[in-house]
């Protein structure tokens, strides 16, 4: 029952990443899916990952820091800064790669990548169906080589954030019938 309707769309407005999903769900099951630790473990992350840690304090000035097992077995850390929380219409979050103790680290696959993006997500109410919006953008503090490099990953990013919505999707359908939901 909650699967997403239609393609998911992506597009820049100048170096900001934008990807929107429309999910067969209602909104405050969506916004609970990233509110909640034992939800995002369940779907979180690139296609063929793991979610093996994640602890969340959802509050401004709060985190969520979680860990990544890869296909290969490589560990992957990362966390959230949450700025701004409006339940269930929109979450606002630094988001960065990190170590396992949460310190700020270097994507590890690529080294001139941000250190820190902003993160917008809404939660938009369709009837009886959710339209999410991720935006993605370098905080003013990025290198220009920092904000090259985001700008030359839109595609990748498109296809990560396609994949990890569709585990999103599936996630949701059978979260649905939970009684947790």
């Amino acid at each position: 029952m909650a699967e997403g309707k239609g393609s998911p769309a992506a597009g820049t407005a100048g170096r900001e990443f934008v990807i929107t999903r429309t999910f067969d769900a209602p909104r405050h099951l969506v916004f609970r899916a990233f509110a909640d630790p034992g939800h995002m473990m369940h779907w979180w992350g690139p296609q063929g990952f793991t979610v093996v840690a994640s602890r969340m304090d959802l509050r401004p000035g709060g985190v969520y820091h979680y860990g990544m097992k890869g296909p290969e077995g490589g560990l992957m850390w990362g966390k959230f800064v949450y700025r701004e929380i409006v339940a269930p219409e929109r979450l606002v979050f630094v988001n960065s790669f990190s170590d396992e103790a949460g310190d700020i680290t270097r994507h590890p696959l690529s080294p001139t990548w941000p250190l820190e993006l902003l993160s917008t997500i809404t939660f938009d109410e369709r009837a009886d169906a959710t339209l999410l919006t991720i935006r993605w953008s370098p905080l003013p503090s990025a290198t220009d080589e920092e904000r090259r490099t985001f700008a030359a990953a839109h595609g990748g990013m498109q296809q990560g954030w396609t994949g990890t919505l569709d585990q999103l999707a599936r996630y949701l359908a059978t979260a649905m019938d939970s009684p947790r939901s």
